[in-house]
């Protein structure tokens, strides 16, 4: 380890931030960077556990305790090398991951953990700084074709390790700029995009193609994919789960993901033909309390709302593990995000009934009830009832549903292809597989799993890959998380 007795005399300290009323004037990252010894000191907590968690907590199995060894001796070319070899685009999860490493670290069980992932962060953008990322480009080609559906995450994962095995890789993407969830759905003050694009660089000078306004199934023939060796599907999981009440058609109630895109493509000088949703002025009212519910919250008030109020159906999630939740598993706690900081209103066991509008049929009101839960003997929720009395209008002229996704788009490639579904809607794989029902097509990212983390899509497109090199070559050197490459 960097210092045996770092964890003992250093607490976990975060970079500042921009004031709140000063970031929310702008679209701008606002998180600033360690100071050189406040780094030291950071990687310096970590103890080099003989069973490091972190590990096993990371989908991507990223090799911590070596990483910050290496941070804290100034050794940053090894620290990106042992970076790299398990996780493609650290300057994505640096920047928006909720960091189950960190709910593993052994350091957590009675302190405050490791900051892993501002870290990681620190590695990357010291790596960009001193010339250390750079193209890939495999000097053996297999002669082989590979198209990859999705340009998020998961897409873009599988794309650079295939890309990296030697393959032709092209890329689809049916929107007008690469990036998919990380392009349009993440706010640009929480991932600014010239990160994406210097990402995007890197890649297309490695080799990669890409092909953006090209939506297989629609206006991009399905019959195409013939053309390839392997076909790797990672369109993500894009239909939100509703809220079917009474009043849902009113003008004003909005899914999430329309508020978030247009925004984003609005900072991206990019044109939509959607009606304007716009948050300056009106009372907003975001139904779901996970990340996207947040990043509504965030925007909202980058729009100037004149309030800001956001629903759980769930009860307040506690501030401290419980017997139900026990280290090191993934703990629901009460998380504050920067854009609660900025203002808003935040209740929990709501449930909305109906959206009252008025005669021009916009939306002036939710009309909502409070609940009470049941607990099982862990204090788990597991039965509501309403609470008599408690039903009540909350004045709001914008709604955005935040409420997760149900599957992906079935229409077009999925239909056309003929793909098995799971249970839940998803394209059917073999867990560990990624092979599809049609022989030559694999899946990978919230298209097979369902909705999930950025650092699970890059987990499942690099594993992907894997089986994709082996299914064309007979066997695969690619790296996996369960056999790492050598990094020195």
């Amino acid at each position: 380890m960097g210092k045996p007795t770092g964890f003992l005399e250093f607490e976990r300290t975060l970079p500042q931030k921009d004031a709140a009323e000063s970031r929310k004037q702008n679209y701008q990252e606002f998180v600033h960077s360690y100071s050189d010894e406040q780094l030291n000191q950071q990687a310096a907590r970590c103890m080099n556990c003989g069973i490091p968690f972190c590990h096993s907590g990371c989908p991507l199995g990223n090799v911590i305790p070596e990483f910050n060894d290496a941070v804290y001796d100034g050794r940053w070319e090894e620290a990106y090398q042992i970076l790299t070899s398990t996780n493609n685009f650290p300057e994505f999860t640096g920047r928006i991951c909720p960091a189950p490493c960190e709910a593993a670290c052994v350091l957590g069980i009675n302190k405050s953990p490791v900051s892993i992932e501002e870290i990681e962060k620190h590695i990357i953008e010291i790596a960009y700084k001193n010339n250390y990322v750079q193209p890939n480009k495999s000097q053996l080609k297999t002669g082989k074709k590979v198209a990859v559906v999705g340009s998020g995450p998961a897409g873009l994962a599988a794309a650079t390790q295939l890309n990296a095995a030697g393959h032709e890789v092209v890329v689809y993407e049916r929107d007008d700029k690469i990036g998919g969830l990380l392009r349009y759905g993440i706010p640009d003050f929480k991932l600014d995009k010239s990160v994406i694009d210097r990402r995007l660089s890197i890649l297309e000078q490695s080799g990669i193609t890409f092909r953006t306004n090209a939506e297989v199934g629609k206006n991009v023939p399905t019959s195409e994919l013939q053309a390839y060796d392997a076909v790797v599907l990672a369109g993500g999981s894009t239909i939100p789960r509703d809220l079917p009440i009474p009043g849902r058609e009113l003008k004003g109630v909005h899914y999430a993901m329309e508020f978030l895109k247009q925004q984003n493509k609005r900072v991206g000088n990019s044109s939509f033909e959607e009606t304007e949703i716009h948050a300056q002025g009106k009372n907003v009212l975001v139904i779901g309390g996970g990340d996207t519910g947040s990043d509504c919250v965030g925007t909202s008030n980058r729009h100037g709302a004149k309030s800001v109020t956001q629903f759980e159906l769930m009860p307040q999630p506690p501030q401290q593990r419980t017997a139900a939740m026990p280290w090191p598993t993934y703990p629901m706690l009460l998380k504050t995000t920067s854009s609660h900081e900025e203002g808003c209103k935040r209740y929990w066991s709501v449930s909305t009934k109906a959206f009252l509008g008025d005669e021009k049929g916009q939306l002036r009101a939710a009309l909502v009830v409070d609940l009470e839960w049941e607990t099982d003997s862990l204090g788990r929720p597991t039965k509501f009832a309403e609470v008599a009395g408690s039903e009540r209008e909350i004045p709001c002229e914008l709604v955005t549903l935040a409420m997760g996704f149900l599957h992906p788009q079935r229409e077009g490639l999925i239909e056309q292809l003929g793909l098995k579904l799971d249970a839940r809607g998803n394209v059917d794989a073999v867990e560990g597989q990624y092979k599809t029902s049609v022989d030559h097509i694999f899946t990978a990212g919230d298209m097979r799993r369902g909705q999930s983390l950025v650092v699970w899509a890059i987990s499942e497109g690099r594993e992907c890959a894997r089986k994709v090199d082996e299914y064309l070559m007979g066997y695969t050197e690619l790296a996996s998380k369960d056999k790492l490459v050598s990094y020195a």
